[in-house]
């Protein structure tokens, strides 16, 4: 069997879907011939943890920690933010949305010197990690996890010294996205030029969604499309176990994940609202229930809601607690970010959601990639963010069979199968053995 060293930030105990990942890749890659070995950092700032994904690691498995210098506790200095504040749900904010001075203090000083993001701090001890793993374990090719965007680089640095073939992995698009600082024009190059370097210098790219590969390809057009390739988030059936089907006493909607910036419920609110007022639903018969982690106007917006009694808040739970959740519902929610990439976007969630297979409604783009997965699947509807009439259509549907017991969900099982994470650690073997 050979061995492939993957460079990853997020790992258990980080949690969060971006650790899903990479965690099934580690567990299915010795199927098909690759023993993971993986760098990671020994006291990351994970947003989210669940310790409970410790014991998902497969025993055996070699996991390298080193030391990272986090930034975040100078950034809650700057912003008169308390110790262990959460920071993405707290800083990335709609257009419209205003900053205090001291965070827009704090943004400039982001965007100015976190380049490529502020996981740089574990650049050097990563590599120095990495250069001794290589060579103490014969390692035959090396595979990156980003974001953070820093994985991409010590990975870059490992293959340079030494001409190990290299699949550089995206979850999402680098420079420019939604979740990335607006850099001004000094910082903003560098970040480009780091990013090219990335993407010309990796023997392949792992795209998890098909938006990442177009968005590269047109910034540096010298690229071909033959380097990067499309491996698309899934689901692991084993993750969720066969449990009998409940008739909850109300009609439960269930959304799991973060909430903040530019992915809200108001559009799914304001349905709710008009369907309520309309008397087509009683607050009494509906259950909202929201699990994870959310940002302050988020939290508002729950308060405010008129129906704010049917709404359940639940912090963030282990990933089989999450799981657990969408299995005891009715319909799930998924909703995009209201952003230009709107269209492209594809949440690491949505594949959850199909495993779960249990109607969804989604407030997304009706003519971009999630709706293009859920017509495929016939795993459930979707609705533009603006478009409220349409929403409240999709709701009421889910509703009327919910009181009838009258369920016309039949998923294509077919096309839910493709999405298996044992399918995603497949298609990376073959990579690896290709590049």
């Amino acid at each position: 069997m050979k061995n492939v060293l993957i460079v990853a930030y997020y790992f258990p105990p980080s949690g969060g879907p971006g650790v899903q990942r990479v965690l099934k890749h580690v567990q299915y890659l010795p199927e098909f011939g690759w023993n993971p070995i993986v760098l990671t950092v020994s006291n990351g700032e994970f947003p989210a943890r669940d310790e409970s994904l410790l014991a998902k690691i497969p025993s055996g498995t070699i996991v390298e920690r080193t030391h990272i210098y986090e930034p975040y506790d100078i950034y809650r200095l700057l912003t008169g933010k308390k110790k262990g504040t959460l920071i993405d749900v707290n800083t990335i904010k709609k257009d419209d949305q205003k900053r205090t001075f001291k965070e827009n203090i704090a943004e400039l000083i982001r965007a100015t010197l976190f380049i490529p993001d502020a996981r740089i701090g574990w650049l050097p001890t990563a590599v120095k990690a990495g250069m001794e793993i290589i060579q103490k374990y014969n390692i035959e090719a090396i595979y990156s996890s980003s974001p953070p965007y820093t994985c991409s680089l010590i990975a870059r640095n490992l293959k340079r010294k030494t001409g190990l073939p290299w699949v550089a992995g995206f979850r999402d698009p680098w420079t420019d996205f939604l979740t990335t600082p607006k850099r001004w024009f000094l910082p903003k190059m560098i970040d480009r030029k780091l990013e090219r370097s990335v993407f010309t210098e990796a023997d392949a790219v792992e795209s998890a969604w098909e938006g990442i590969t177009s968005d590269a390809l047109s910034k540096y057009p010298e690229l071909t499309k033959e380097k990067f390739h499309y491996v698309p988030n899934g689901f692991d059936a084993a993750d969720f176990p066969k449990t009998p089907m409940v008739r909850n006493d109300k009609f439960t909607v269930t959304y799991t994940g973060s909430m903040y910036g530019r992915r809200t419920p108001a559009s799914f609110f304001a349905a709710m609202e008009l369907l309520i007022e309309r008397g087509v639903i009683s607050r009494n018969l509906i259950h909202l229930r929201f699990v994870g982690r959310f940002g302050t106007e988020i939290e508002e917006m729950f308060v405010k809601a008129s129906f704010r009694d049917a709404i359940e808040v639940i912090g963030y739970v282990t990933h089989e607690e999450s799981v657990n959740f969408l299995q005891r519902s009715d319909v799930l929610l998924m909703v995009v970010d209201e952003a230009k990439e709107s269209k492209e976007i594809v949440p690491g969630k949505v594949f959850e959601y199909i495993g779960v297979q249990k109607p969804i409604i989604a407030i997304a783009p009706t003519d971009g990639a999630v709706a293009a997965h859920l017509r495929e699947t016939r795993c459930g509807q979707v609705a533009d963010q603006s478009d409220i009439e349409s929403c409240a259509t999709i709701i009421e549907d889910f509703y009327r069979q919910w009181q009838t017991n009258t369920w016309t969900y039949t998923p294509n099982q077919d096309e839910v199968r493709k999405y298996e994470r044992r399918e995603g650690a497949r298609t990376l073997a073959s990579l690896l053995e290709e590049v």
